[in-house]
């Protein structure tokens, strides 16, 4: 089967440095607002942490990046990844883009609970 054709962006592999420092400084605001129970903030921070993850381990590996407007059609590509695919890093980033619309967007407040939940997956 042929894989999904997907828009990615060309990218150093060196790059994946840059990517990595800004996953770093999204995790460090995650625990900040968890420690002042912000827990929109955990949530958005996480998904953000997590994307620029995914931004990192493509660039490195690949030399790409995901330019698509889904964020799942990043996890398509982190399974061309030979050591992601067979790790299930992919699946724990699926887990966690899941829950962007529900902390983003949904018209009701982002619970403590979620935002741990969503806290030890990106930890993962």
């Amino acid at each position: 089967m042929t894989p999904k054709k997907i828009k990615t962006q060309t990218v150093e592999k060196s790059d994946y440095k840059i990517f990595l420092k800004k996953a770093k400084d999204f995790y460090n605001i995650m625990l900040t607002a968890r420690d002042t129970e912000n827990w929109t903030a955990v949530g958005l921070n996480a998904v953000h942490c997590a994307i620029s993850c995914c931004d990192a381990m493509l660039a490195f590996h690949l030399g790409i990046r995901s330019i698509s407007d889904d964020h799942m059609d990043a996890v398509d590509l982190l399974q061309r990844i030979p050591q992601v695919h067979s790790s299930g890093e992919s699946n724990t980033f699926k887990r966690i883009i899941a829950k962007k619309s529900i902390v983003a967007y949904e018209n009701r407040e982002f619970r403590q609970a979620e935002a741990l939940d969503i806290l030890k997956l990106v930890e993962r």
